[in-house]
């Protein structure tokens, strides 16, 4: 009988899946003017996740990163965050430890004083 291969789940596997979820959901929301599409971008290969509005309102072009989030060295780093979400908190309360959590956004020196990874 041949043997089954089991597959053990990685830290950056289950940070993947609560990131993807997140996005997932923030991007479902359809702004309410202009026609705007909210794209969610999930590059698994290179561990990039963003979410991005494309389009117009009225005579304006729109494009813009609400989100984006990446995933080095099983750290969760928030390179961007354009919204009104604490994507930190919500990240500890999904299940990432704080430590695995960087403010990519905030210069090193006062990351250390965020709560978060340095």
């Amino acid at each position: 009988m041949a043997s089954l291969e089991q597959k053990t789940e990685t830290k950056s596997d289950r940070y993947r899946a609560i990131v993807m979820k997140m996005l997932a959901e923030y991007g479902s929301y359809k702004p309410s003017h202009g026609d705007i599409e909210v794209q969610t971008i999930f590059d698994k290969e290179q561990e990039h996740y963003q979410v991005v509005a494309v389009g117009w309102d009225k005579q304006e072009r729109i494009y813009g990163c609400s989100m984006h989030l990446d995933i080095k060295d099983e750290k969760v780093w928030i390179q961007a965050n354009n919204t009104e979400i604490d994507i930190g908190q919500y990240l500890v309360e999904m299940g990432v430890q704080k430590s695995d959590i960087v403010i990519g956004f905030q210069p090193p020196f006062i990351r250390k004083y965020s709560g978060y990874a340095v």
